[in-house]
């Protein structure tokens, strides 16, 4: 059974950046684009064991700081070499300038 769960204040979280959270001791990345847009996504590259929060955000593409392999942070799937197999994704929802993740 899914739920809500809030993991952060939304201003923690800069434009065009990621944090590291741990709700039910998964390790997920969230994400503020440039635009303000919030996503969140599996922290753990699917390629190697990298934690992607630590890669550069640029759009909707997050780039793994291991061999900088890219996945689209609102599907999951991987846009570049050597990444190929997806990561998993988590809705988000904001309230009261809380970030919330459907896990």
């Amino acid at each position: 059974m899914s739920q809500w769960i809030d993991v952060a204040a939304e201003d923690e979280i800069f434009e065009g950046s990621a944090i590291a959270v741990t709700p039910q001791g998964r390790d997920i990345a969230v994400y503020k684009t440039e635009s303000g847009e919030v996503f969140a996504t599996n922290n753990i590259c699917s390629h190697g064991n990298a934690r992607l929060c630590d890669g550069y955000l640029e759009g909707h593409e997050v780039e793994c700081p291991h061999h900088q392999g890219r996945f689209d942070i609102r599907s999951g799937q991987p846009t570049e070499p050597p990444c190929i197999a997806p990561i998993k994704t988590y809705p988000v929802k904001i309230n009261g300038g809380r970030v919330f993740l459907e896990i």
